[in-house]
C-alpha cells in the first residue's frame, strides 16, 4: 500500500493494533523530526507517521531539551489510567499515539527504570485485586454452565435413558459440576481466593460501600450448587462476622447512649437479614443472625441495661423501650435479664417515692402517675407480657410496704380529698376511675386495717358535718372495698351509713313532735343518732352550751328514749355544726360554723371583747381546740372578730372583739372547714387505736391457735400467726404477746421444753 500520512490514517492505528500480534518496526529519525511506525503482515503496508508534541523548553545551554514541570508525574498518571482501561475492558480516554509518544520520551529522560517498576506494580496489583478475580472467576463459571446446558440438550435422550436407568451415574449436568468442583473449586488456591474475594466484599458492604450484589449471589450460589458453601464459605464467613461484630460491639458501647446502640443494632440485624435474601443461602440465616445477636446484645445485656433502662424509663421512651424488648426477646436469657432490672427499677423508684416523708404530701398522686407510666410500658413495649405484669405487682407490693402504715394513712387522706364535697377536679365518671386506681394501689398495702381506720375518721366527717362530694360516690367506694376485702371490713362503714338514713327519719319524725309542742322553739335542731360501735371513738366534752340550746337536747332526749326505752344518749359536740345570722355594717349575713365556733360568736351578743382566758372559762372548750377555733374566727380568711395585738397565732392574754366592718361578697359564708382538717392529736389517737386494735387480734389469734393444738412448739405458733393474720407485725411484737397470756394464765409454758407452750383451758 502507498504510504499517506494524512490523519485518518493515524487514526486507524488503535483499531489495527488491537487485532495484531507481531512485532513493530520503527525508522529512527533526528530528534524532533516526524516518526514512521510500519505495521507489517498485511496485504500491504500502512505506514503511520508520529508527530512529536511541541518540543519540551530549551535549557540553559540550548543544548537539550528540559522536561515540563511534574511532566514525568502527570504523564504516568495518564499510562496508568489507561492501562487500567485495558485491564478492566473499558474505553481508554487518550490517544494511543499520545500515550506511545509519551513512553518514548519518558525512556530517553532515563526514566525506564521507574517506568518499567511502576508498569510491572500495576500489573501484580491487577491480577492480586480480589474483585477482578471474582468477575474473571464468574465469567468462567457462567460460561461452564451455558456450555453444560448445551452440550446435554444435545445428549438429552442419552441423559434420560440410559444414565437415568443407571442409579450410580451422575446425570450430564451433575457429571459437568463434580468436573468444574474437582479441576477447578476444589484447588487450594482458587477456592481460598474466591472466599477472601467474597468476604472482602461483604465486608466491604457493612462499611457501607456499595458491592456488586449479583456478582455474590452468582458466586455463592456456585459454590451452593457444588455443595462446598458450607466447608468452604459458611464456617469462614460466621467465624469473621463473629470477630467483626464482636470488635463493633465493645467499641460501640463505649462511644453511644443506650437508645443510638439500640437503633444500630437494629440495622444491623436488619442489614444481615436482607444479606440473606439477596445472596447469601438460606441456610446461613439462622447461625449468622444468633452471631450478631450474640455479639452486639447477648455480651453486654447487663451493660445496656446499667447504662440505659433507668434513662428510658424515666423518659418515657416507649420507641426504645419496644426495641429494648423486642431485641432482648431474641437472646437466650435476655427477657429474664430485662424482667430482673425492669423489677429493681420499680423498687427503687417506688421506695424512693415511698420512703421521702418530704413527698409525703404528693406521695398518692406519683404513686398513681407511676402506676399508670409503668402500665403503658407494659402495654405499648412489653406486649403485655405476663412476666412483667406479676413482676410489677410484686415490685409494687414490695417497695409500698417497706414504710408500714404511712401509705395506708395517705391512701385514706387522698381518697377523702377526692370524696369530699367541692372537688371541682373530676366528672363522676373521673371520679369513678380514680377510686378504681386507687383500689389498684390499695391492694398493695399490708396493713388495711390502718387504711380503714383513717377512711372511717374522715367518713365520719364527711357526713357528720355534710362535706360529702356524692352519696353514689361514697356507696361506689364501699363496694369497691367489700369486694377486696370482705363484708367483714366494710361492716362497721355500712352501719354509719345506715345511721345516717335512720338519722333523717327520726328528725322528720321530731319535727312532727315539735310541731305539737305548745312552746316552739325558735332554732331548728338537727340530730345524727350514732350507734357508738360503727364510728371512730371521739374524746367526751363538756362545753356549756347556751340555755335554749340546753332546752332543746332535753326535749329531743325525752322524745327520743319515749321511743326508744332503755338506750343511753351521750352528747359530743366535737362535730357539730351550725347556721348563725349575723348583722355587719354591710348588711346581714349567714355564717355557717362549728358547735365551738357557735359558742365563742354568742358571747358577743354579750360583750364588746373578751380575752381568751374569759372566753375558756364561759363556753368550757379545752385549751388546744378554743386556740384553733379562735384563730380560724380570727385569723383567716373570712375575719368575724378582730385580734389584739394582731397576729397568725393565737396566745395568752390575747383580746378578741366583733369586727362590725366584716364584707364578703357571699350571703352564707362557710368557716367551719377547720373541722375536716385533722389535728396532729387526731392523727396520733387514730394511729394508736389501730395498734390497740392489732394487739387484740394478735392475742385472739393466739388463743384461738392454742386451743385448737392444746401444744405447740414457739416457731410452729409465729408461723401459724403470720398465716392467720392480716396485717405485717414483727416477731418480738408476737412474743410480747405471748408473754402477756402467759401472765394472765391463757396458755402455760412447758417445765422441760420451755420453747413449747400448752394451752389453758
Amino acid at each position: 500500500m502507498a504510504e499517506d500520512t494524512r490523519q485518518d490514517k493515524r487514526a486507524s492505528f488503535s483499531a489495527l493494533t488491537e487485532h495484531s500480534t507481531n512485532g513493530m518496526a520503527r525508522t529512527s529519525g533526528k530528534t524532533g523530526a516526524s516518526k514512521k511506525l510500519v505495521i507489517k503482515n498485511f496485504k500491504g503496508t500502512v505506514t503511520v507517521v508520529l508527530f512529536p508534541p511541541t518540543a519540551p523548553a530549551t535549557g540553559e545551554d540550548g543544548d537539550r531539551p528540559k522536561l515540563a514541570e511534574n511532566y514525568t508525574e502527570d504523564t504516568w498518571l495518564k499510562l496508568r489510567d489507561a492501562v487500567g482501561a485495558i485491564q478492566n475492558s473499558t474505553s481508554i480516554k487518550y490517544n494511543l499515539e499520545e500515550l506511545y509518544q509519551a513512553v518514548e520520551n519518558l525512556c530517553s529522560y532515563k526514566v525506564s527504570p521507574t517506568l518499567y517498576k511502576q508498569l510491572r506494580q500495576v500489573c501484580e496489583d491487577h491480577s492480586m485485586d480480589n474483585l477482578s478475580f471474582l468477575k474473571r472467576m464468574n465469567r468462567c463459571w457462567q460460561d461452564h454452565c451455558r456450555q453444560t446446558i448445551m452440550i446435554r440438550s444435545i445428549f438429552l435422550f442419552l441423559d434420560r435413558t440410559y444414565v437415568l436407568q443407571n442409579s450410580l451415574l451422575p446425570s450430564i449436568w451433575d457429571t459437568g459440576l463434580e468436573l468444574f468442583r474437582t479441576h477447578i473449586v476444589s484447588d487450594s488456591a482458587v477456592q481460598k481466593r474466591t472466599v477472601e474475594g467474597i468476604l472482602e466484599q461483604i465486608e466491604l458492604e457493612r462499611n457501607g460501600e456499595t458491592v456488586d450484589r449479583s456478582l455474590l449471589r452468582s458466586l455463592l450460589g456456585m459454590l451452593s450448587d457444588l455443595q462446598v458453601y458450607k466447608d468452604s464459605f459458611e464456617e469462614r464467613f460466621l467465624t469473621e462476622t463473629n470477630r467483626l461484630y464482636a470488635a463493633e460491639g465493645q467499641r460501640l458501647m463505649q462511644e453511644r447512649d443506650v437508645p443510638e446502640y439500640l437503633h444500630h443494632v437494629a440495622r444491623r440485624l436488619e442489614e444481615e437479614n436482607d444479606r440473606i435474601v439477596s445472596y447469601l443461602d438460606q441456610s446461613t440465616q439462622k447461625p449468622l443472625i444468633c452471631c450478631v445477636e450474640k455479639q452486639l446484645l447477648g455480651e453486654h445485656m447487663n451493660a445496656v441495661l446499667q447504662k440505659g433502662l433507668s434513662n428510658l424509663l424515666d423518659e418515657n421512651r416507649v420507641t426504645e423501650l419496644a426495641l429494648l424488648y423486642q431485641l432482648f426477646s431474641k437472646v437466650k436469657a435476655g427477657l429474664p435479664t430485662l424482667l430482673q432490672f425492669w423489677r429493681d427499677y420499680i423498687k427503687s423508684f417506688g421506695g424512693e417515692i415511698v420512703c421521702t416523708p418530704e413527698k409525703d404530701k404528693d406521695m398518692v398522686q406519683d404513686l398513681l402517675d407511676f402506676k399508670d407510666k409503668m402500665d403503658n410500658v407494659v402495654q405499648s413495649c412489653f406486649a403485655r407480657n405476663e412476666a412483667f405484669i406479676n413482676a410489677m405487682k410484686e415490685a409494687f407490693e414490695t417497695f409500698i410496704n417497706k414504710r408500714p402504715n404511712k401509705p395506708a394513712e395517705l391512701i385514706a387522706k387522698y381518697v377523702d380529698s377526692k370524696l369530699r364535697a367541692g372537688n371541682k377536679e373530676a366528672t363522676e365518671e373521673e371520679l369513678e376511675r380514680i377510686l378504681d386506681k386507687i383500689m389498684i394501689i390499695f391492694r398493695f398495702i399490708h396493713g388495711k386495717d390502718v387504711f380503714e381506720a383513717f377512711y372511717k375518721k374522715d367518713l365520719a366527717k364527711r357526713l357528720l358535718v355534710g362535706k360529702s362530694a356524692s352519696v353514689d360516690a361514697e356507696k361506689s367506694m364501699l363496694s369497691k372495698l367489700k369486694h377486696e376485702c370482705g363484708a367483714a371490713f366494710t361492716s362497721k362503714l355500712e352501719g354509719m351509713f345506715k345511721d345516717m338514713e335512720l338519722s333523717k327519719d327520726i328528725m322528720i319524725q321530731f319535727k312532727q313532735y315539735m310541731q305539737n309542742q305548745s312552746e316552739p322553739s325558735n332554732i331548728e335542731l338537727t340530730v345524727n343518732i350514732l350507734t357508738m360501735g360503727y364510728w371512730p371513738s371521739y374524746t367526751p366534752m363538756e362545753v356549756h352550751l347556751p340555755s335554749e340550746m340546753v332546752k332543746l337536747q332535753e326535749v329531743f332526749k325525752l322524745f327520743y328514749l319515749g321511743k326508744h326505752s332503755g338506750r343511753k344518749l351521750q352528747w359530743q359536740p366535737t362535730l357539730g355544726h351550725a347556721v348563725l345570722k349575723s348583722e355587719f355594717k354591710e348588711g346581714k349575713k349567714e355564717l355557717q360554723v362549728s358547735l365551738f365556733q357557735t359558742l365563742v360568736l354568742l358571747m358577743f351578743n354579750e360583750g364588746e371583747e373578751f380575752s381568751m382566758e374569759e372566753i375558756r372559762a364561759a363556753t368550757g372548750i379545752e385549751e388546744g381546740e378554743l386556740r384553733r377555733t379562735l384563730q380560724s374566727l380570727a385569723c383567716g380568711k373570712a375575719r368575724v372578730l378582730n385580734k389584739n395585738p394582731r397576729g397568725k397565732e393565737v396566745e395568752d392574754g390575747d383580746r378578741f372583739n366583733f369586727n362590725n366592718d366584716f364584707k364578703h361578697k357571699l350571703f352564707r359564708i362557710k368557716i367551719n372547714q377547720i373541722q375536716m382538717k385533722e389535728t396532729v392529736e387526731e392523727q396520733v389517737s387514730t394511729t394508736e387505736r389501730v395498734f390497740q386494735d392489732r394487739q387484740y387480734q394478735i392475742d385472739a389469734a393466739v388463743v384461738r391457735i392454742m386451743k385448737m393444738r392444746k401444744t405447740l412448739s414457739h416457731n410452729l405458733l409465729v408461723s401459724e400467726l403470720y398465716n392467720q393474720l392480716k396485717f405485717p407485725v414483727k416477731p418480738g411484737d408476737l412474743k410480747k404477746r405471748i408473754e402477756s397470756l402467759i401472765d394472765r394464765d391463757y396458755m402455760e409454758r412447758d417445765k422441760e421444753i420451755p420453747n413449747q407452750y400448752h394451752y389453758v383451758a
